[in-house]
Formats: C-alpha cells, sequence, structure tokens
C-alpha cells in the first residue's frame, strides 16, 4: 500500500528536477529556481504525508501513531518523511483514541463478557482519578494493543485508566 505512494512522490521530484536539467543553486537566497525547487519538494511531502494518511489511522493513540508514523516517514523519506510521519500519525492515533477505532467494539463486547461488577462513582469524565481503594483496576489483553494502560469498570462503563495516577483517560462507549 505504501510503495505506490513513495512512487507517485519520487516520480514528482524526480520530473521537477529533470525539468531543470542542471540543479540549481539551492543556497542562494535570491535563486527564483532554489525556491521553485524547495516548494517543489515541499508540495511532494504533503502528498506523501496525505498518502500516508490511511495507513496512519491504524495507529493505536497518540504516541503508538506518532512512533508508526515516524518510522514509515523515516523508511520511504528519509528524516523529512519521519518528522511530517510523526505529526499525521500522531493526529491520526489521536481521533482514534488510547484503544483505536477498530478495537473499540470488540474491547466493548470482551468487557461485557466479563460480568465485572461495576464501581460507582460520582463525575464519570475523561480526567477523573479514582480513588486507590475499592475499584478493581484488570489487565487488558494483548490483542487489543494498547500499552501502559489497565481498564475499570465504573458507572456500567469500561474505562482505561492510567495505573500510576489512576486517572481516566478513554471511556468506551
Amino acid at each position: 500500500m505504501q510503495e505506490p505512494a513513495v512512487a507517485i512522490v519520487q516520480n514528482f521530484i524526480k520530473r521537477n528536477e529533470e525539468g531543470r536539467g542542471k540543479l540549481p543553486n539551492i543556497n542562494s537566497k535570491y535563486s527564483t529556481e532554489g525556491r521553485s525547487m524547495r516548494s517543489g519538494k515541499l508540495w511532494a511531502m504533503m502528498l506523501l504525508a496525505t498518502m500516508a494518511l490511511p495507513v496512519a489511522a491504524q495507529a493505536q493513540g497518540t504516541v503508538q501513531g506518532a512512533e508508526q508514523g515516524a518510522a514509515i516517514g523515516n523508511r520511504d523519506a528519509g528524516p523529512v518523511g519521519a518528522v511530517v510521519g510523526g505529526a499525521v500519525g500522531a493526529v491520526t492515533g489521536t481521533v482514534g483514541g488510547i484503544l483505536g477505532i477498530d478495537d473499540r467494539p470488540r474491547f466493548h463486547e470482551y468487557v461485557a463478557h466479563q460480568h465485572h461488577t461495576s464501581y460507582r462513582y460520582g463525575d464519570l469524565r475523561v480526567g477523573s482519578v479514582l480513588p486507590p481503594d475499592g475499584v478493581t483496576y484488570y489487565d487488558i489483553p494483548g490483542e487489543y494493543h494498547v500499552r501502559g494502560y489497565r481498564y475499570a469498570y465504573v458507572n456500567d462503563h469500561a474505562v482505561l485508566v492510567d495505573p500510576r495516577t489512576r486517572q481516566i483517560v478513554e471511556i468506551v462507549d
């Protein structure tokens, strides 16, 4: 899936370079050819980022999205691709949440089949800190690709919790 996108961008850059014959001096601040060349590469990187968006959308959460996007961008386009891929991956990972768009329904069903007793808590919202006693925290199975979090069943909702702070980071409905 990635290879065609990279080929398109590489062909775009190659056509820009071949159309000018000799490469311009891009260090000259008065060189219009240099500015044109830089803007051509910028457009190519933007095209690559746009085409990589569906792949990055599979990323799970902001951190994982940034890591995966940077790795894919670095592999396909070098250091600049890593920066662009990391940014795109972080944004799409945040949109999907920590659990990820595809895993949410399966995880919700998984928790429902566990028949956990629900802990009653007043203000259930992302950012709330659960008490250290009374709440049962469960491990998240590896198949959901979530590292560093646990889940609890609060007010009849599965919530993802940072185990160090007991802060709710995501409510899974």
